[in-house]
């Protein structure tokens, strides 16, 4: 049981994670590399929400606002002139990610910093006592897409981004504000990358680097998935589960790598990913 969870709350994690990526690149087409940044900025505002002796569950809140409004400023300055260059486009959000991860190391040193859990103890599962923070995040996960199912599938935002998706040339015909609709998108991504730097604080060291190693197999996930957020909770279950196994029974340090090199293999036999296979 201990390990079919583990299995469960991992996948989960990894579309927490992947998600923000994922929106962003379903949208716009681009691969925002300034993610992890944005990852390390949420888990940031979760040190300086207990740093001033707040609730730390402020930090969720806290860090979707602050991503979304970053993510903002990037994509009116920064990306939106890119949008017809989208290699320059990749360039620039790496650069942009180095940027931020020097402004916090300026800001808050290159310590690891430590943050109030949200949740603490475990829960008894059919005989097994489990991590309640995980279990929290499995349900976070599940919310998440259900949450996206409803924006893309039942409101005027949602629409609108999947007429983008499919023809942004006839949906700027049809009067839609294609300009805003990124924007929008753009911040939306920001703030979940965010939200999941926040989430992440209980289960992995806080430093301002700890984007980057998220960032690779986030890239590699929306690389599998394509367009489709179910295609992306398939590829983190197969994935997770994948590298959970090989983390238990083989080796932690070959565990790591296992998203990257199972994505790799996948793309190498669907270059179009699992949505479009």
């Amino acid at each position: 049981m201990t390990l079919f969870l583990d299995i469960l709350t991992t996948a989960a994690v990894l579309f927490i994670v992947a998600t923000g990526l994922l929106t962003i690149f379903g949208v716009l087409k681009i691969v925002n590399f300034a993610h992890g940044a944005w990852l390390t900025v949420g888990a940031y505002c979760a040190v300086a929400v207990g740093n001033a002796g707040l609730n730390p569950w402020l930090a969720l809140p806290v860090a979707f606002v602050v991503g979304g409004t970053l993510g903002g400023l990037t994509e009116r300055f920064i990306v939106r002139p890119l949008y017809s260059r989208p290699l320059d486009a990749i360039l620039a959000t790496w650069g942009l990610g180095i940027v931020v991860g020097q402004l916090i190391t300026l800001g808050f040193g290159r310590d690891v910093q430590f943050t109030p859990s949200l949740l603490s103890g475990t829960a008894d599962i059919l005989g097994s006592s489990y991590s309640i923070y995980r279990l929290f995040a499995l349900a976070a996960a599940i919310a998440i897409g259900l949450a996206f199912t409803f924006l893309m599938e039942g409101t005027r935002l949602g629409l609108s981004a999947r007429a983008v998706i499919m023809n942004e040339t006839l949906a700027r015909a049809l009067g839609l504000d294609t300009k805003k609709i990124r924007a929008v998108t753009f911040m939306i991504g920001c703030g979940l990358a965010a939200l999941a730097g926040v989430l992440l604080t209980p289960l992995t060291s806080v430093d301002p680097t700890m984007g980057v190693t998220w960032l690779v197999g986030s890239f590699m996930l929306v690389m599998v998935a394509g367009e489709s957020f179910a295609a992306l909770g398939i590829a983190c279950l197969v994935f997770g589960g994948a590298q959970v196994l090989v983390s238990t029974y083989v080796s932690p340090i070959l565990g790591g790598i296992t998203v990257a090199v199972l994505a790799a293999l996948v793309l190498r036999v669907s270059p179009k990913g699992l949505s479009r296979a």
